[in-house]
């Protein structure tokens, strides 16, 4: 295995090309070995080695095994108020409907309540912990001691001062301040949270890493989507991923550092798995009359569906959910929900007898994350859009903007798009090799997207809302859509940085720019 395949000269270009390596010719006065510079592979990450089927399928039984769901945000409300006395001639109370001990106490249990249906509403896992009502600083001490777990605290701020909000900034934890105009009784701070507490009686902010995104007035919703992106950012820190044949990135700039950036801004966890350990692992689980049954009823299964049209060799359908149990099986011996391709387009196919295409796209719609061509410059971005969303995402190749479209494709889509139903499919041969089985997903017209563009230096994402007009089927890689976005052409092609996207079914730009705010990593919404 060499660390780049050649796939034919840049006149014929192939889009899925693996780490920017695209043959001898690349361009007038540019050779291939100086193009291969652009792209690099970096077997960063810990080795996992001495693997055997025998004793993974042993350990696994007869059902493959399961993602592994995620975890939920935990979440602490903390209510600050206070209970001032009547005094002579003399002001003696601040604004706010929160005056007394028995108006704190209808608020507690007001405040829980409404969490109770926010927990209800949520489509993402989330654990809402006790109210702790707070007078003072040392009440919001204990309330946190008391709740090490959580990771956010929302701050419903109906009195106190900012020595109270302040253990709360300096804690670690997120904080979201939560004041009520309508919604209940009016509170101080939906007067004074942004002159007093965000600037500090000052023309510019003055917490680190709180702003004016993390206020809330009245409304649960606004709530609840913030929460949203914080679970998927939780989610994200600290990603085991398996890297088949070792981690890379696509294209030059940051590309080759992509790996080690996603440690060292996501604390992603990078498990290697050679292709001298995969062949060993297929080799047996081809010799293995139960997996290779299993298989074959799974694959049997999944084209009994009247919505999927084999056009294809059936026998590569069969070996792609063999692929599929050995990868849920390394993913399980990991203890990991993510795995990732390198070399997809030429080294796993001659061991698989198949392409990676479809076992990847099987393994996305049964909860896992799953992408081809290990390109660290992508992958954490859709790993955070599929932790915020619940859904699947599809990693794609973008074409270039023009009169407000623009063509997405890649072989491996999945087909459970909204995270619930399954998208008609045609099962075809992947596109470059002509070879294998590639789901070409039948994407719905109308749907709402979200598309991450991540930078090569995992410094800058861009955000672009869009809607999918069309699902066209050029000789390109086989599932593609047309998205319509409402920005100007020039706009989307001076600004939209690396190479991969990232698509997700539904609008989740807020959450993703309010996840990114509590990184490093800067969001452009366009439009």
């Amino acid at each position: 295995m060499t660390a780049h395949e050649g796939h034919g000269s840049m006149r014929t270009h192939h889009g899925c090309c693996d780490c920017g390596s695209c043959g001898e010719d690349v361009a007038e006065g540019i050779s291939r070995r100086d193009f291969l510079k652009a792209g690099s592979v970096a077997m960063g990450g810990l080795a996992m080695t001495g693997l055997t089927w025998s004793a993974m399928a042993a350990a696994e039984g007869a059902d493959p095994p399961q993602a592994i769901a995620r975890k939920p945000i935990v979440v602490k409300p903390i209510l600050t108020y206070a209970t001032p006395g009547r005094r002579p001639q003399t002001s003696w109370r601040s604004w706010g409907g929160i005056q007394t001990q028995a108006h704190a106490d209808q608020e507690v249990q007001r405040i829980g309540a409404e969490l109770g249906k926010l927990a209800k509403a949520a489509d993402f896992p989330v654990k809402f912990l006790p109210v702790s009502p707070a007078k003072a600083p040392a009440d919001v001490t204990k309330a946190l001691a008391e709740s090490a777990e959580a990771d956010v605290v929302i701050l419903y701020a109906a009195g106190g001062w900012t020595n109270c909000f302040d253990i709360i900034a300096k804690s670690g934890k997120d904080m979201i301040f939560f004041v009520r105009h309508k919604s209940g009784p009016v509170y101080l701070w939906y007067e004074i949270v942004s002159p007093i507490f965000l600037r500090r009686f000052s023309d510019r902010l003055a917490i680190k890493g709180i702003d004016d995104r993390d206020v809330v007035v009245d409304s649960s919703g606004e709530l609840l989507w913030r929460l949203r992106g914080l679970c998927g950012l939780k989610n994200t820190r600290g990603t085991r991923i398996v890297a088949i044949g070792g981690a890379s990135g696509w294209g030059g700039g940051g590309g080759g550092r992509a790996p080690k950036l996603s440690k060292d801004k996501l604390k992603f966890d990078i498990r290697t798995v050679s292709y001298q350990e995969l062949s060993k692992l297929l080799q047996a689980a081809m010799k293995d009359a139960a997996a290779v049954k299993a298989a074959a009823d799974r694959a049997a299964a999944y084209l009994n569906d009247k919505s999927v049209k084999l056009e294809t060799k059936r026998e590569f359908v069969d070996n792609a959910f063999l692929l599929d149990s050995v990868f849920r099986s390394v993913m399980a011996k990991a203890d990991a929900r993510a795995i990732t391709v390198n070399a997809c387009m030429g080294t796993i196919m001659p061991m698989s007898k198949t392409t990676a295409c479809l076992a990847l796209s099987t393994l996305n719609d049964a909860g896992y994350l799953a992408f081809c061509e290990s390109d660290f410059v992508v992958i954490p971005s859709g790993v955070l859009l599929a932790n915020i969303s619940g859904r699947p995402q599809f990693l794609n190749d973008p074409t270039y903007p023009h009169a407000g479209v623009i063509t997405l494709a890649h072989c491996t889509a999945p087909r459970r798009m909204n995270g619930k139903d399954l998208e008609p499919a045609r099962i075809m041969t992947h596109f470059e090799s002509d070879y294998g089985a590639a789901p070409k997903v039948e994407m719905r017209k109308g749907q709402k997207v979200t598309n991450i563009i991540p930078d090569f230096a995992m410094a800058r994402w861009v955000g672009l809302s869009a809607e999918i007009v069309d699902a066209p089927f050029l000789p390109i890689c086989r599932s593609q859509i047309d998205v319509a976005y409402k920005v100007p052409d020039l706009k989307v092609a001076e600004r939209m940085p690396g190479f991969h996207w990232e698509t997700i079914y539904g609008d989740y730009m807020r959450e993703v720019g309010y996840a990114l705010k509590k990184t490093s990593i800067t969001w452009e919404p366009l439009g």
